[in-house]
């Protein structure tokens, strides 16, 4: 592995009128031109050519890299992405978020980077990433909003596969970083890239990544439409959900989540569940996630933060 900074001394700048910059610039979703952004930057050829598109794109840049301290290599992959950072003149910083190794490691991973992260930051993820997660997430037994997946609002680089941010940094004189762990077999989405998407590929006799991004894409529509009619609905107003069909019901008890919890992490089905139970009587009050309950009085329901288990009737 080469010695940080060593890759990217000759690296050229990634410029708007460069042919192959702007055909994979066309198919992006950035920002208007100026835009303060924060790009997640690895040092992976993804988020590598996130960063290469974001500046060529020439918005305001701002390269934030995550420091999970979960690998040798992690002070190194800093040093390579700050290296790259001044090299292509825009500011960068390197975030700690450690991450203590144990069960559902990934997901922990992913729930610190974000932690660490501002909430509109930019990531590098691709067609192929958005096709791992859409199956991963039918794996859980996801509903529409779930299989929506990735949006294009944070993720500009979905409409781009993976071998392309592979061509990119080659075309651009960048060689990324290697992370090891992207091919651990412990972790389920490796195996889903490894074995299961090659397998369907197979099955199908055919390229099935496309297929499923636009299912998330055609998911993410159905989703948006009833987060839209979901508006006109009162969250708190027992009689209004219950007049409802239940995905308008479940939309609105999700954004007053989202709303009264500053972000908390979504409810699962489970707990949605239990929440439906209160709209329509079958408990007085429960427990939701993340230390926060919902109880209902004379009609109307109210989250409040832990507290003792709420009984049901």
């Amino acid at each position: 592995m080469s010695q940080p900074g060593a890759a990217v001394t000759t690296a050229v700048v990634p410029a708007p009128d460069d042919p192959l910059v702007r055909g994979l610039l066309d198919r992006c979703r950035f920002p208007g031109k100026g835009t303060a952004v924060t790009c997640a930057v690895s040092g992976g050829a993804d988020s590598t050519a996130l960063l290469a598109l974001a500046i060529a794109a020439e918005l305001d840049v701002e390269v934030v890299h995550v420091d999970h301290r979960l690998r040798a290599g992690a002070a190194d992959d800093a040093a390579h992405v700050m290296s790259l950072a001044r090299h292509w003149g825009v500011p960068g910083r390197v975030v700690t978020a450690s991450v203590a190794p144990g069960g559902d490691l990934e997901q922990r991973a992913r729930e610190a980077r974000r932690a660490a992260l501002p909430e509109s930051a930019l990531f590098g993820h691709t067609a192929d990433d958005q096709a791992e997660t859409v199956l991963l997430r039918m794996l859980r037994g996801t509903g529409p909003v779930g299989l929506a997946a990735m949006r294009a609002g944070t993720h500009p680089l979905l409409a781009l596969r993976r071998s392309e941010t592979h061509d990119l940094c080659a075309h651009l004189g960048v060689r990324p970083r290697h992370d090891p762990t992207n091919e651990d077999p412990r972790f389920t989405r490796n195996r889903v890239r490894a074995e299961v998407l090659p397998l369907l590929d197979d099955v199908a006799e055919r390229d099935v990544v496309p297929l499923l991004a636009r299912l998330a894409g055609l998911a993410a529509e159905h989703a948006d439409l009833v987060d839209d009619l979901a508006t006109s609905v009162d969250p708190t107003d027992v009689a209004a959900l219950r007049a409802v069909p239940a995905p308008l019901a479940v939309a609105a008890l999700r954004a007053w989540w989202r709303t009264e919890t500053s972000g908390a992490p979504p409810p699962d089905r489970a707990a949605t569940e239990r929440m439906l139970d209160v709209v329509w009587g079958r408990r007085r009050g429960c427990d939701v996630v993340g230390g926060w309950s919902l109880r209902r009085t004379a009609g109307r329901l109210r989250l409040e933060r832990s507290g003792p288990a709420v009984p049901d009737h």
